[in-house]
């Protein structure tokens, strides 16, 4: 007797169709439950505290906080101002092939970064016990009188930034490849004019995002300021928490103002950065409030149910 062979090809068989089972991270969930348990002891920390929080709201919009945040807005955009043009002329200096210009560049970088910008806010402060006379052959005055604790704050702040913006601005040329000098200069451009119409414009690509990043870090570093006796944001918080008590109240009203400033303009570097971004890149990122919609659309989409087919 001959067995019956089944002579069914194995091709007509569907395959088992196969269960993928997803690979349980245990570590994700330990590390979230470690973060959510000290954010709790701290938002516990916090509400146990001494501190007066119904306070902070009525001194957010308070006239001597208000004009402290101007204060902190006006010298760090004057200071960052100072800084840049400063940072391109040093900038400049360094690549020079001058060996007099560039040293006096180099060393300047050299002593501006390797000091505290509280020092030499100190030292500008109290310049009239090096020079009591400011004498410049037209104006002569007293130092005292002339350095007040605005222009020291400027000419600290300012010339500081102007050490770390000349580094930046240097690598921004830098970025800049030689062949475009090449034939800026075989076109019979001058030096000059190479640089404002060629170089720079090419360069701003990587001048501007760490640009923007050191007027954020300036909004922060104004408050040193306060040493020099500027009206600035803390020292205006500390004026109303000598005669308050308020102490630690003015610190989160001075810490949501910093915030509220810097927030702003980190917005306006992200789109100040998506401008320059246009010839180098094919699509550009898309912005906050895109990015916004694309999520909201992308949850809206996970939670409508699926229709049955």
């Amino acid at each position: 007797m001959t067995d019956t062979v089944d002579k069914t090809p194995a091709a007509s068989v569907p395959p088992e169709q196969i269960k993928a089972i997803p690979v349980r991270h245990y570590g994700r969930w330990v590390a979230a439950a470690v973060v959510i348990a000290v954010l709790v002891l701290i938002g516990v920390a916090f509400s146990n505290a001494n501190i007066n929080y119904g306070v902070v709201p009525d001194y957010l919009t308070d006239g001597t906080i208000l004009s402290g945040a101007w204060h902190t807005l006006y010298i760090s955009v004057l200071a960052m101002a100072l800084g840049l043009v400063l940072g391109v002329i040093l900038a400049i200096m360094r690549m020079s092939s001058n060996p007099v210009t560039s040293t006096v560049a180099w060393f300047y970088v050299w002593f501006f970064r390797g000091t505290p910008v509280l020092v030499q806010l100190l030292l500008w402060y109290n310049i009239a016990l090096v020079f009591p006379i400011l004498n410049l052959g037209f104006y002569k005055d007293e130092m005292n009188q002339v350095m007040t604790p605005f222009l020291a704050a400027l000419l600290g702040l300012g010339l500081n930034e102007a050490a770390y913006m000349s580094e930046i601005v240097r690598a921004g040329i830098q970025s800049v490849d030689e062949g475009q000098t090449e034939a800026s200069h075989a076109l019979g451009m001058t030096q000059g004019k190479t640089l404002r119409r060629v170089i720079l414009p090419q360069a701003m690509r990587v001048i501007v995002p760490p640009t923007g990043n050191e007027f954020i870090n300036m909004l922060k570093t104004s408050s040193l300021a306060y040493v020099v006796q500027f009206n600035e944001l803390i020292k205006r918080a500390t004026d109303i928490s000598s005669t308050s008590l308020a102490v630690v109240e003015m610190y989160f009203v001075a810490s949501i103002w910093y915030l509220l400033l810097t927030t702003i303009f980190s917005i306006v570097q992200y789109y100040i950065e998506r401008r320059y971004a246009r010839g180098s890149s094919r699509s550009l990122p898309p912005t906050p409030l895109q990015r916004l919609r694309r999520n909201l659309s992308q949850w809206a989409s996970f939670r409508r149910p699926e229709v049955a087919r």
